[in-house]
C-alpha cells in the first residue's frame, strides 16, 4: 500500500493508493480512530457494479450506517440534492459524531464534501474516488461545491478529508467515456509538470488512448504529488499558486454550462485546454512548434467528443461569471511551454472568441 501525506495549513492527512485497497477501508477507519456513525454517499452506478464489496464493507461496521445513493449529474449538483442529503442525515439521527464516506467521481466527492463541511458545522469525511479524473485531481485538495443556476461551482468551501483511499480496481468497470475524461486531466498535469512525465504520456498515447497498468499507477502517483505540493503552499487560492491547476478550466466551465451539462466535465476540460492553446498562441506566448505538438495530444480524443453546434458569444458571456474574473475582466491561465505556466493573463474579446471558435471546431460533427 502506497501512502503520501498532504500537509495543508488546516490539516495533515494521507492519501492511500493501490489495487484492491478498498477491502482495507475498515482497518484504515479504525487506524484513524473514525469509528463513528457512518453515512455513505455513493454514485448509484458504482454501487451497481461493486455492490458486493460495498455491502461487505458495511457489514463489518459496528456502528449505525446509512447508504445514500445519488445520480451524479451536474444538474443534480445542486441545493436540491444537498437538501436531500441534509434531510436524510437528520431523519436517520446523525449528528456531530458522523463520518461521511464519499464513494464515486468528482461530482459525488464535491457534493459530499460540501455536505460534510456544513452539516453540524463540520463532520469527518473520507474520499474514495472511483474515476480516473477524481483519483488524479478532484479528490485531492479539499475543494467542495455545488452549481447554482447557470454558474458552476460558485457555492462551496475548502474542507480537507481525514484521508483519501484510491483503489484502482474501480477503474476496471469505468466506461471508456469516463476514462477519456480522466485522461484529459492527466494530459493537463503532463503540461504543468513537463519533463519526463510529458514524454511518457505522449509515448503511451501514440499507441492508444489507454495507459498500461504501470503508467496508470505512475500517473496517479505523479499527479497526486504535484497537486499536493501546490495545495500545501496555497490551500485556499490566496497567493495565486493554485491557479495553475485551472489551465483550460475558464473555457471548460463555460462550455459545460453552454451545453446545458450535456457533456461531461472531463470532456469539456479537453476542449477548454484546446482553446487555451489557441489563445496562448494568439497572444504570442506559445510558439507554433509547441502549439502543434501539444494540440495533437488533445486531438487524439476528438472522435470521442463530438458537438453538433456551439455559440461562441454565449460561451464568452458565461465565462465573465467565472470565479476567477476580477473587475469584470477575464483572467486566463496560459501555457508558454510544458512546465512554464502564466496566470492572470488578460486577452481582448475578439482573441478569446477566435480561440473558442478554432478550439471547438475540432470537435464539431462533420
Amino acid at each position: 500500500m502506497k501512502k503520501f501525506e498532504i500537509k495543508t495549513s488546516s490539516k495533515l492527512y494521507p492519501v492511500y493508493y493501490e489495487s484492491g485497497l478498498f477491502q482495507k477501508l475498515n482497518l484504515l477507519i479504525a487506524k484513524h480512530d473514525l469509528k463513528q456513525n457512518t453515512f455513505i454517499i455513493i454514485d448509484q452506478n458504482v454501487y451497481k457494479y461493486h455492490n458486493e464489496k460495498i455491502d461487505s464493507f458495511i457489514s463489518r461496521l459496528n456502528v449505525k450506517v446509512c447508504l445514500y445513493s445519488i445520480n451524479p449529474s451536474e444538474i443534480n449538483k445542486s441545493h436540491t440534492q444537498l437538501n436531500d442529503i441534509y434531510s436524510a442525515l437528520i431523519e436517520n439521527g446523525f449528528g456531530r459524531d458522523t463520518l461521511i464516506v464519499a464513494i464515486g467521481g468528482g461530482i459525488t466527492g464535491d457534493i459530499a464534501g460540501f455536505a460534510a463541511s456544513t452539516f453540524s458545522r463540520g463532520v469527518n469525511i473520507i474520499h474514495v474516488p472511483t474515476t480516473l479524473l477524481a483519483m488524479v485531481d478532484s479528490s485531492i485538495g479539499g475543494k467542495t461545491g455545488i452549481n447554482f443556476e447557470s454558474t458552476k461551482n460558485i457555492i462551496g468551501t475548502f474542507y480537507q478529508p481525514d484521508f483519501v483511499l484510491i483503489d484502482t480496481d474501480f477503474l476496471k468497470t469505468l466506461p471508456e467515456e469516463e476514462f477519456i475524461c480522466g485522461l484529459g486531466e492527466v494530459i493537463k498535469y503532463s503540461l504543468l509538470i513537463g519533463n519526463g512525465f510529458l514524454k511518457e504520456i505522449k509515448k503511451s498515447l501514440s499507441k492508444s488512448l489507454k495507459l498500461d497498468k504501470k503508467l496508470l499507477l505512475d500517473s496517479i502517483d505523479t499527479c497526486i504529488k504535484f497537486k499536493s505540493g501546490i495545495v500545501e503552499k496555497d490551500e485556499k487560492e490566496l497567493n495565486g499558486l493554485r491557479k495553475v491547476l485551472n489551465l483550460g478550466h475558464t473555457f471548460a466551465h463555460a462550455i459545460e454550462v453552454e451545453r446545458g451539462h450535456t457533456i461531461k466535465h472531463g470532456q469539456s476540460v479537453i476542449i477548454g485546454l484546446t482553446c487555451s492553446l489557441y489563445l496562448s498562441k494568439k497572444l504570442g506566448i506559445l510558439n507554433e512548434k509547441l502549439f502543434k505538438e501539444y494540440l495533437s495530444l488533445f486531438l487524439l480524443a476528438k472522435e470521442k467528443i463530438r458537438l453538433p453546434f456551439f455559440y461562441p458569444v454565449k460561451i464568452y458571456e458565461i465565462m465573465k461569471r467565472d470565479k476567477k474574473a476580477a473587475n469584470n475582466k477575464l483572467k486566463f491561465v496560459l501555457l508558454k511551454e510544458a512546465g512554464n505556466i502564466l496566470i492572470d493573463v488578460e486577452a481582448s474579446k475578439h482573441l478569446v472568441l477566435d480561440s473558442i471558435n478554432e478550439g471547438l471546431n475540432h470537435f464539431i460533427v462533420d
